[in-house]
């Protein structure tokens, strides 16, 4: 989906005036914003805040800009997996490597509550090892989806 898309979209459980009166700009901007943009000579849109978001994101090669504005709607952002893993090819070894993971998170927390106190450093440890695992198990959903177990194929 294109970003006027999700913006039109957005649009319709609030009105555009009310985002225009919000944000201190013109209510036909905002609905430039939803519409293709005209340099793709599909329409009469503008860059919209998402795009220009993806263009901020891509210049400074940043993640933190995504995370914030997760954690700003409630979320966390959970990078996917660039190149799949080879133990995902196989459901064994990719349960287990998630089994590991999650494992590895669990000693962390342990370990860091022995003393019935979490500082920031262990914090940042376990949120590291828990995002490490999100992203771990995204690989193995995608491939899930793609069906792309070679072995198991081979097995039935």
């Amino acid at each position: 989906m294109e970003s006027h898309e999700i913006l039109r979209d957005a649009f319709e459980k609030t009105s555009p005036k009310e985002i225009a009166s919000g944000l201190g700009i013109s209510l036909s901007l905002v609905y430039k914003w939803s519409q293709p943009l005209e340099e793709e000579g599909q329409g009469s849109g503008s860059r919209n805040p998402l795009d220009r978001t993806t263009e901020l994101i891509r210049l400074t090669r940043d993640v933190r800009i995504i995370q914030w504005l997760c954690q700003q709607s409630g979320g966390f952002y959970v990078r996917n997996p660039k190149n799949p893993d080879e133990r995902l090819r196989d459901v064994g070894p990719a349960t287990n490597a998630i089994i590991q993971q999650f494992a590895d998170l669990l000693e962390s927390i342990t370990t860091a509550a022995s003393d019935r106190a979490i500082n920031a450093g262990e914090a940042e440890g376990i949120r590291s090892r828990w995002d490490d695992l999100k992203t771990t198990t995204e690989g193995f959903v995608r491939a899930c989806e793609q069906g792309n177990f070679d072995q198991m194929s081979a097995r039935r």
